[in-house]
């Protein structure tokens, strides 16, 4: 797979997701509003690959700060972080990155600021190594859900694209695919910005895993034809009760796997975790621009002109729909998350 997110020649080089599949376009951000542009803009998009990205963003802007003393370098690096803040609210693995940037930078303060540079850019490569190991060991622990001969739904794009590489979801679907099982993968569209069917899709053709796309509105259909043995989804936060954030149409997947007595499993690592908040109704969640409902990229209008549009970038599926999440310390009831990752 080509890089996701790198950082490249002092820049912040991103695999360019909104010209996909048509085009294998890479952006050189070369400054931090670059980098928050290009997640607000879903050039980049996956909770990992914006936490990763954000982390980078962050080393970024600290190496254009021309403070003398650390006092003002820091209010400056910290200025930069809640920039990057701002740009997409229920990602937690934003916020994880950027306050883990914020500890290091305050664990410089002793350093030469060129030292204190140096060392931010080496914790942001250390995150996006980090993502790696962390989804290829939830791939290892996830690949045994899936039986030789089966076929997995998955919703949106968690994947290599979503994560600094290998994915979440997908990750256990390439694991599985790695131990020579023979699977097949169903691949909602995901409307209405099409991961799945841009994103997903393409990703698994590369990797030359048997991918079928279908609408969003034909998963029940197939569930019931027997066609579909289990779901794997990934996810944007996971509340302490074990409620997950994740793209819009995960819920109504859930609900169609619980009608069916299917497993719903969610892939996730524990950056995406976030025990501070309670339950899946404390999630913020992200409003996103009407015209990616009702139109194609923005431009071939498909629906009529000043019709109400309501566009929630995700939903959240309640702990109850789930069977298991996969996280790189193993497989996990979601209620047992709190006692698991309680540090």
């Amino acid at each position: 797979m080509v890089p996701t997110v790198e950082w490249k020649n002092g820049v912040v080089r991103l695999l360019d997701q909104s010209r996909l599949p048509e085009h294998v376009e890479f952006l050189d951000c070369r400054d931090y509003r670059a980098v928050a542009d290009a997640i607000r803009e879903l050039k980049v998009r996956g909770a990992p690959a914006i936490g990763v990205t954000a982390a980078l963003g962050v080393a970024l802007g600290a190496q254009a700060v021309s403070a003398a003393d650390f006092a003002h370098f820091s209010q400056a690096v910290e200025a930069v972080c809640d920039h990057l803040g701002a740009t997409r609210p229920t990602a937690v693995n934003l916020f994880w990155a950027l306050d883990r940037m914020k500890k290091k930078l305050a664990s410089l303060a002793a350093q030469p600021i060129a030292s204190a540079k140096a060392a931010l850019i080496t914790e942001a490569q250390a995150i996006l190594e980090e993502d790696i190991a962390l989804c290829k060991a939830m791939g290892k622990h996830g690949a045994g859900l899936i039986k030789d001969g089966e076929t997995v739904l998955t919703h949106c794009n968690a994947g290599a694209l979503a994560t600094a590489g290998y994915g979440t979801a997908l990750g256990v679907i390439r694991a599985a695919w790695e131990q020579g099982k023979k699977i097949q993968v169903i691949a909602d569209e995901t409307r209405p910005v099409l991961q799945g069917a841009r994103l997903t899709a393409w990703e698994l053709m590369q990797d030359r895993i048997p991918v079928t796309l279908i609408t969003d509105n034909m998963a029940g259909a197939l569930m019931r034809q027997g066609k579909i043995q289990l779901c794997v989804v990934g996810a944007d936060r996971i509340a302490a009760n074990g409620d997950v954030a994740n793209k819009i149409g995960t819920y109504s997947v859930a609900v169609l796997a619980k009608a069916h007595g299917m497993p719903f499993y969610v892939a996730a690592p524990y950056s995406t975790i976030d025990l501070k908040t309670k339950s899946g109704a404390d999630i913020p969640i992200e409003q996103r621009n009407p015209l990616e409902v009702t139109t194609i990229h923005g431009s071939h209008l498909i629906a009529p002109a000043g019709v109400a549009v309501y566009n929630p970038a995700f939903d959240v599926t309640p702990a109850e729909l789930i069977t298991g999440i996969i996280t790189e310390q193993g497989i996990f009831k979601p209620g047992e998350l709190a006692r698991q990752f309680a540090f």
